[in-house]
Formats: structure tokens, C-alpha cells, sequence
């Protein structure tokens, strides 16, 4: 369910209407691994994510590095410096950009010893959080000295209230107020002072996240700038996630800010749009980013569980349920063999597909796409040549519903009427939402429901290509 803050942020977005200035795309070359690939930002509020060491911290220092800031300028050589075990020459930081309706490029260049470029920067605020912001109050230093010397408060600069508030929502909890202080012993090291009930507490009682968010908070989101945040849900309960990413939604919308994030985590995902979401696919030495990834198939290729014998990718959970029953009819034996993923949007289909066809998976591998998509190499294509909302409700409105009704247990005129209605919708989308709240079901009982009745009413030779390329590519798992 996309939140009420992401879809007027879409809105806005779609209407092409703000964000004078914007980062288009980065490519890097020569450096941890990146050999020119193009990454590109199409939503004021983009997540990357990928396994550690893929390349998502050196995507934003690359960002940060791409416009002149008034408050603090970097240069490439802090991120990517040359080291007794790091020679870097002949690498390149590339970037396009908007200024207006106009647009432009520019880059950083190491053809040897010196990094060239920087001048020719364009001007930008630009607020980059790291990972520094995740060490505790009372471990970092300098901080240690205060706590064990007798101290005062010597300044503070407290919380605005929409300040205050915006941190009350994300954590789930009311704060009466809140300041970042300064004491006697040290007018450098700010110290986070929260007060809740009455009673005042600091970073040195303070829960990690609760510090974590305060401090992000105290960083003013600059209007028309660049956010950059390395691993946004470090310290964070899942809840406190979801709400940090509706208060960045609603922020990027009001102030036309663009916001990078780096991240591991599916709620962080699950809050964005498809296009906010980059993938970094390695596979050996490669390296290709891909957009449209969903939070499943992003955590199955991140962690390390035993898997069954093969993969199958499809685009969505529609399509998963659809061809989960076919295999229940087709291959029962083979079922618990193998593991179907939901990729999220059709590019990264594609892109999956060529991946298939360099043999660039681990283990034994298909891709599916739609019907109502264009063949692709390496994937191959469900049935009915449409999307498999239409393919599954053309079938069984053709065959009269079949056994629908009994299986949802509702009159067969209510399931009639309500899936026929449904079907007048433009947006085929939304045609199982609409029948499911007309007869008081969930959706996926209701696509279950179908999807078993339309595999009852089909023949094998409907589903045969698609079985067979499952069977044969299960035989020579077992068989290598």
C-alpha cells in the first residue's frame, strides 16, 4: 500500500512540476570495481541497495562530490584516496545534471596523480549523512572526557516544534521538546537532549535510534539541495523505517530536494515507488544496476540460506500465484523444488534474462515475464500472450466462472456480477481489488481462487512450453 505522502511526492513528480535543479545519472569508471557503468535517478527519493562492498557508499560519495556547497565542499581524493595498496589512475566520475529546464555534464578526472575537474562544478546545497552519525554518544571521541568530568550546559540550540514533532511520529513516541547542547568542558562535541514526560535525558542514556534520528533531524534538509544518507535504517525498528521514509517523502515534496539512500532493508523498499528502487546486480567481476526491484527478490539475492534445487523470477505476486498452481497441477513432485521470486518491474526482467544467457547465475535459473510484454532474450513469456489479470478473468468469464463460487464460498450471480464489473475497469490492475471488495474477500484469496480454476479449465498443452523449460531445467540440476 503506497503511503499518502509518496503518492502526492508522485504526484507532483509526474506533473513535472519543481526540482529546478536535479542529478540525472552518474557513471564511474576505474574505481572499487565500477568500469563505466551508468546509474540513473528518476524520483526525488532513490534507495540503493545490494550486498555489502557492491558499490552503494561509493555511489553517493560520487554524488556528493558532483556540485560545489556552500556549507562544505568534497573532493574526490577524501573518498577515494591513494593508499600503499590502492593505485588509482585512469578513473573517471561522470555526471549529468538539471539546472532549470536545461541540461548539462560535467566529471572528475584521475588520469595519473592529481584529480582534475573540480572547478567547473555546478553550485548546489548538499547535506551528506555517513555512517559516523551510528556510533554511540559516550564511545565517540572526545565525548568520553565530558562524561567523566564534572560539566554544565553551556548552550543549546533546541528542536523548532515541527521539528519536535516530525520526531515523535517516527519514533512512535511523544517528546516534549528536544535541543542539541553544548557544555562547559567542550563548545565543539554537541550532545542530543531529549525530554519526554517532563524529564530531560541525553545521548549518553539515549537509545541508538532515538540518537540516530535526532541528529538526523537537526540537519536541515536544504530547499532545491541534495540529501545523501549512507545505510538510512541502521538502529531503526521496522516501523520507525516506514515513517522515516514518509517524513522524507513529504520533505522532498515541500522543499523540491533530491535524496539519495543507501540501504538493506525491505521496508525501506516497500515505501518507495518501483523506480526508487536500484539494484546493484554483481555477478564475478561485473557490475549492473537495475531499477524496479522488488523487496523480495532483493533480500532473496542477499542473503544466504540453503535455496531449493532452482530459481524462478516472475514480475509480481500475481504472477507467482498463477504459476505456483501449474506446477501444482503439472509437476506436483517438483513443486517444493523450486523457489519462484517475485523481480518487481519488467526492465529488470530483461536485464535478468541477459543474465540467464551468459550463465552468469549460481544455480539453475528461469526468467518469466508477462504475456503483455515484448520477448526478450534469455526469458520467457507466461501464457495468453496478456497480462495474467486479463488472461486468468477473459478464461473464466468465458467459461462461465466455473467453480468459482465454490471455492469463495459466495453465491454464483455475486461472483458473476462482481468479477464482470470488475472487468470494465481500464486498468486491469485493479480489476481484483474491485471484484475481492465487492464480494468482502482478500484479494488473494480471491487470485487463488481463480488461478486454480483457471489451470481446472485449461489443458496441459496451454501451459506445456512453460513446464517443460521448468522440468528440463530441474533435470539437469539433479543431473549436472
Amino acid at each position: 500500500m503506497v503511503s499518502g505522502e509518496i503518492r502526492k511526492l508522485e504526484n507532483k513528480w509526474v506533473a513535472d512540476n519543481g526540482w529546478p535543479k536535479f542529478l540525472d545519472w552518474l557513471e564511474l569508471k576505474g574505481v572499487r570495481g565500477w568500469n563505466g557503468q551508468r546509474i540513473n535517478f528518476s524520483f526525488p527519493i532513490v534507495a540503493i541497495v545490494g550486498e555489502n562492498g557492491s558499490g552503494k557508499s561509493t555511489i553517493i560519495q560520487a554524488a556528493a562530490c558532483a556540485y560545489q556547497n556552500d556549507k562544505r565542499v568534497w573532493f574526490p581524493s577524501e573518498f577515494f584516496p591513494e593508499t600503499a595498496w590502492d593505485n588509482l589512475q585512469d578513473v573517471r566520475l561522470d555526471y549529468g545534471y538539471k539546472q532549470g529546464k536545461d541540461r548539462f555534464s560535467g566529471s572528475f578526472r584521475k588520469p595519473s596523480t592529481r584529480w582534475l575537474g573540480g572547478p567547473e562544478r555546478p553550485k548546489r546545497p548538499v547535506e551528506y549523512i555517513d555512517l559516523s552519525r551510528l556510533q554511540p554518544v559516550g564511545t565517540r571521541v572526545g565525548y568520553s572526557r565530558i562524561a567523566k568530568n564534572k560539566h554544565q550546559e553551556a548552550s543549546a540550540k533546541a528542536f523548532d516544534t515541527d521539528q519536535v514533532s516530525r520526531l515523535s511520529q517516527i519514533m512512535g513516541r511523544n517528546y516534549d521538546n528536544a535541543r542539541m547542547a553544548l557544555t562547559d568542558i567542550d563548545a565543539v562535541r554537541e550532545i542530543p537532549v531529549l525530554t519526554k514526560e517532563g524529564k530531560p535525558y541525553s545521548g549518553y542514556h539515549q537509545g541508538s535510534g532515538e540518537t540516530t534520528i535526532a541528529e538526523l533531524l537537526r540537519a536541515e534538509l536544504p530547499k532545491n539541495g541534495l540529501v545523501l544518507i549512507d545505510e538510512i535504517e541502521s538502529s531503526l525498528h521496522p516501523r520507525a523505517q516506514r515513517r522515516l521514509i514518509r517524513d522524507l517523502a513529504e520533505a522532498a515534496r515541500v522543499l523540491e530536494c533530491q535524496i539519495i539512500l543507501t540501504t538493506h532493508s525491505p521496508y525501506v523498499l516497500e515505501e518507495l515507488p518501483l523506480q526508487a528502487r536500484i539494484y546493484i546486480l554483481e555477478s564475478g567481476p561485473q557490475k549492473q544496476t537495475v531499477s524496479g526491484v522488488s523487496p523480495l527478490f532483493a533480500m532473496t539475492k542477499m542473503d544466504d540460506e540453503p535455496h531449493p534445487d532452482c530459481e524462478l523470477y516472475v514480475e509480481d505476486e500475481r504472477a507467482k500465484v498463477w504459476l505456483s498452481e501449474m506446477l501444482s497441477r503439472d509437476l506436483p513432485d517438483a513443486y517444493v523444488r523450486c523457489s519462484i521470486v517475485p523481480y518487481g518491474a519488467a526492465n529488470l526482467g530483461v536485464a535478468l534474462g541477459q543474465m540467464v544467457k551468459s550463465n552468469r547465475f549460481t544455480r539453475p535459473t528461469l526468467v518469466f515475464l508477462d504475456g503483455d510484454q515484448a520477448p526478450a532474450e534469455g526469458c520467457l513469456v507466461l501464457p495468453g500472450n496478456d497480462a495474467p489479470e486479463r488472461v486468468v478473468f477473459q478464461k473464466l468469464k468465458q467459461d462461465g466462472w466455473r467453480n468459482l463460487w465454490t471455492r469463495v464460498g459466495r453465491d454464483i450471480s455475486d461472483v458473476a456480477d462482481a468479477c464482470s464489473k470488475a472487468m470494465l475497469i481500464q486498468d486491469h490492475h485493479e480489476w481484483l481489488r474491485s471484484a475481492a471488495n465487492t464480494l468482502r474477500l482478500g484479494s488473494d484469496v480471491l487470485w487463488h481462487a481463480m488461478c486454480c480454476e483457471w489451470v481446472e479449465g485449461t489443458q496441459r498443452k496451454d501451459r506445456k512450453s512453460i513446464v517443460d523449460e521448468i522440468e528440463t531445467l530441474l533435470q539437469a540440476a539433479q543431473n549436472p
